[in-house]
């Protein structure tokens, strides 16, 4: 099974034979890993890299005991009417997630996060795909490789849009699925994922 992480809008694959397109691939080393540093660097000049491995989940593993593993969860809203409800974070459109907490279920997690960050209040319809991200977390001082869980939801009675402007989100808006996906171009590449599972 191939795996895709992404760091910010650059995607790094796990892979047993080199992608067509504009990838820069690189061999898995001796022992089946890759390091951190070594993809870091061929980031830094390359906006997509696939590792290719004989054992691709081996590679990945090995790659991803190099980060602090992390769990989330979040989604898309749906209302009556089958507006996608999307929130603009740090000046990019996005959509609500965040970290699983002790004890909770991952759907727990979704609705949770969703109305946390939204004011909307949602229940789990279907599981969408699961998205993997990689980042330097300040706060820790430590690497993160985040499995967000993502779901569709749908929206249990009429809310006051509330951004959590503590988190960063400037606005939470209810648009079309056309306008949904004219506003996702810009986003995350993580979040154009979410929404091409919306629709499948």
């Amino acid at each position: 099974m191939n795996r895709s992480v992404y760091f910010a809008d650059k995607a790094l694959l796990f892979t047993d034979a080199v992608p067509d397109g504009e990838w820069y691939a690189v061999a898995a080393e001796s022992d089946g890993g890759v390091s951190r540093p070594k993809i870091l660097n061929f980031l830094e000049s390359h906006n997509s890299v696939a590792v290719v491995s004989v054992d691709p989940e081996a590679a990945f593993r090995s790659f991803a005991s190099q980060f602090a593993w992390v769990e989330a969860a979040g989604g898309v809203v749906v209302d009556e009417a089958g507006r996608w409800l999307l929130i603009h974070r740090n000046g990019r459109w996005d959509l609500p997630k965040g970290h699983l907490e002790a004890g909770e279920s991952i759907e727990t997690c979704a609705a949770r996060e969703v109305e946390e960050e939204t004011g909307v209040r949602g229940e789990v319809v279907r599981p969408l795909c699961r998205t993997l991200h990689a980042y330097w977390f300040p706060k820790t001082g430590r690497w993160e490789l985040k499995q967000t869980h993502w779901f569709e939801l749908r929206a249990t009675g009429p809310s006051a849009l509330q951004p959590q402007t503590e988190e960063g989100i400037e606005r939470v808006v209810w648009c079309t699925p056309a306008e949904a996906a004219e506003h996702v171009r810009e986003a995350f590449p993580t979040i154009r994922r979410v929404a091409e599972a919306m629709i499948r």
